[in-house]
């Protein structure tokens, strides 16, 4: 079969990644699953694993196959599977866990202690085939497309892992700010409009983006660099500020909106990443202010994705790039030209 395959980290997205021959998986292990991918899902996080961003904090081996948001049909299983069958359709949570350590005992299943990460620290569905295991796969509805609903794997859960800590804090008229409304964002907006009664602001540079937004639910739209966001936030709730903003982007400058337009007691999820939280010790202290990590989301929380796509309150855009094409999509999301999501279709 043919995979597409991360020899060497490089900044450069045109020839990051080689498709070359490899071996099909087979089931090594009773409750292993091997997947027919129909969609795998192109994300920033596979670029900044391109560029070695992510080398400091997990082990790589290379060469390695990426792709970490996979969805497809199960094609061989071990003897001792029984959620899944051959034929059945099924999205793959992106990481493989062990079910025996404490996190997993509690149901922390991005903590487990003896986790593999497809794409990220074992080969992953850039391929025809990836092998993942009984723990990591969710049947998906009838009708639901494998190739539409691939990204909701990791963009998906990640947004709504971030919405759904969000929605705890946030009662009917409350405001919550999204900032970037793509990729992720538009997920994220739809996940917030579907759970909460909360007033949303969205923000981003891009006029599409902002179009895009109101069309997934957010009341209102500003465009950073032409208004003045803190005091439009401020106008908007009577001086009161946001009780949550969730940023899809992560960068310098959106990071340090945070303590200029949340209410006290608001939170600042940081779900995009790539860049810093430059504030004084003074901004947390004076208004109990909080940034929160996301770090992707439990397998339940993928279910319960899953449940609202089905229902039709979540729906994705996205672009298809067959697996030839796998550094264009790299070079089109650097350059900031896919809205929505990127789906390789091996």
């Amino acid at each position: 079969m043919h995979a597409a395959r991360l020899h060497e980290y490089t900044h450069e997205m045109s020839g990051g990644l080689s498709v070359e021959a490899v071996d099909r998986p087979q089931p090594e292990g009773s409750r292993d699953v091997v997947v027919e991918i129909e969609g795998a899902g192109w994300c920033q996080t596979d670029n900044h694993i391109i560029e070695g961003q992510w080398a400091d904090y997990v082990d790589q081996q290379l060469p390695m196959t990426l792709g970490h948001e996979n969805a497809g049909t199960v094609v061989a299983t071990g003897e001792e599977v029984t959620l899944v069958s051959e034929g059945d359709q099924v999205i793959c949570h992106p990481v493989q866990t062990c079910g025996t350590c404490r996190p997993c005992r509690r149901g922390e299943t991005m903590y487990c202690e003896n986790d593999s990460f497809n794409g990220l620290t074992t080969d992953g569905g850039f391929a025809e085939e990836m092998r993942t295991g009984e723990r990591s796969v969710i049947p998906l509805p009838d009708g639901v497309d494998p190739a539409e609903v691939a990204p909701h794997a990791d963009a998906g859960i990640t947004a709504y892992h971030a919405v759904k800590k969000a929605v705890d804090e946030l009662a009917p008229g409350d405001t919550a700010v999204v900032i970037g409304v793509g990729g992720l964002g538009h997920i994220g907006l739809q996940c917030l409009d579907a759970m909460s009664a909360a007033d949303i602001v969205a923000l981003d540079v891009k006029e599409a983006a902002r179009e895009l937004a109101v069309d997934c639910g957010a009341d209102a739209t500003l465009d950073p660099e032409s208004a003045d966001v803190p005091a439009e936030i401020e106008a908007r709730t009577d001086g009161h500020g946001a009780e949550q903003v969730l940023d899809f982007v992560g960068a310098d400058e959106t990071t340090a909106l945070g303590p200029e337009i949340a209410a006290l007691g608001g939170e600042h999820h940081v779900v995009g990443y790539g860049g810093h939280v430059h504030e004084p010790a003074q901004a947390f202290v004076a208004g109990e202010f909080t940034y929160r990590g996301t770090l992707v989301g439990q397998y339940s929380e993928l279910q319960e994705l899953v449940a609202l796509v089905d229902r039709g309150d979540v729906d994705l855009r996205t672009s298809r790039y067959d697996l030839g094409a796998v550094n264009e999509a790299a070079e089109r999301l650097e350059n900031g030209e896919i809205e929505g999501r990127a789906v390789i279709t091996p």
